[in-house]
């Protein structure tokens, strides 16, 4: 069974009841640890768990590559089980950005093998424009037992990136704001810029203005316009590899597979003083 990777808020209300759907609200907010959480007790989609970027679905900063490393299998079995994804179990996952921080649920869910998982299209905001309903306060489901199967081949690492940046067949995609990667901006890493030779490609220019993931056709448009059609190898990256699995995601809806996670992102390469970067609006420019 091919399980789509995106459901409509009129699916989910028609299946909010089912046995095997788990509903996980995602909400985050950089620079506000904690605020994620609150809204969800104060209002959320029923029977919604709710699971957290920095603590659920990454590993303490730099304790691995970046500031959201990849959680170990141990780790995000406990949160799985905890959540109440068995192996029969379809997780729908939400958040208040378009699917921006949902993604990395999609992402982790299918790195540790589990294949049933799909996002809410829109999100908070079109379950709640649509007069879905709503409840407050926590939902502790019956636990399960997740068996995580890591699959490392998804993932590349700075030494990989470093070698795939002079690879012609190679293309790499930074999915930051324009202004991050141009070097103008950098609120939380120790350089700015980008990696030399990544394309520019802000992931919110995927996400129409209701929050919606842009048709397939549209977002086939916009990454074979980078190069996406020529290239043997993609790999995505951001801030530190949460983001970037929208991306992943978005490049899968409109046809391509097999798309690679930088696992530490910006905030893994900006570390190393011997890592270049680059600056300016262009892929190679102002490199050093």
């Amino acid at each position: 069974m091919t399980i789509d990777h995106l459901v409509s808020p009129a699916w989910l209300l028609e299946h909010l009841n089912d046995p095997d759907i788990r509903i996980a609200d995602l909400r985050w907010y950089l620079l506000e640890p904690g605020r994620g959480r609150i809204e969800y007790l104060e209002a959320h989609i029923p029977g919604a768990v709710y699971l957290d970027i920095d603590t659920d679905l990454a590993a303490p900063p730099f304790q691995g590559p970046g500031r959201h490393p990849i959680p170990s299998p141990e780790a995000f079995a406990a949160t799985a089980s905890r959540a109440g994804i068995a192996p029969t179990t379809r997780v729908i996952a939400y958040d208040g950005v378009g699917g921006a921080y949902a993604a990395r649920l999609w992402w982790l869910l299918r790195y540790f093998g589990h294949e049933r998982v799909s996002l809410l299209d829109g999100g908070w905001s079109a379950w709640t424009s649509a007069g879905f309903p709503v409840e407050a306060g926590d939902v502790a489901p019956q636990p399960t037992v997740f068996v995580p199967r890591p699959n490392r081949s998804m993932v590349v690492d700075a030494d990989t990136v470093e070698a795939l940046r002079h690879n012609p067949h190679a293309l790499i995609i930074d999915v930051r704001a324009s202004e991050r990667y141009q070097g103008i901006a950098e609120p939380l890493d120790p350089r700015a810029g980008h990696i030399p030779g990544a394309v520019s490609a802000p992931y919110a220019d995927a996400i129409d203005t209701n929050g919606r993931l842009l048709p397939a056709d549209a977002l086939r448009a916009r990454y074979a316009a980078l190069g996406a059609d020529r290239a043997e190898t993609i790999v995505c990256y951001c801030g530190s590899g949460v983001t970037a699995a929208h991306t992943i995601l978005a490049l899968e809806r409109a046809g391509w597979k097999n798309v690679l996670l930088y696992e530490g992102s910006w905030s893994d390469w900006s570390r190393d003083p011997a890592r270049p970067a680059a600056t300016g609006p262009e892929p190679g420019g102002g490199e050093g």
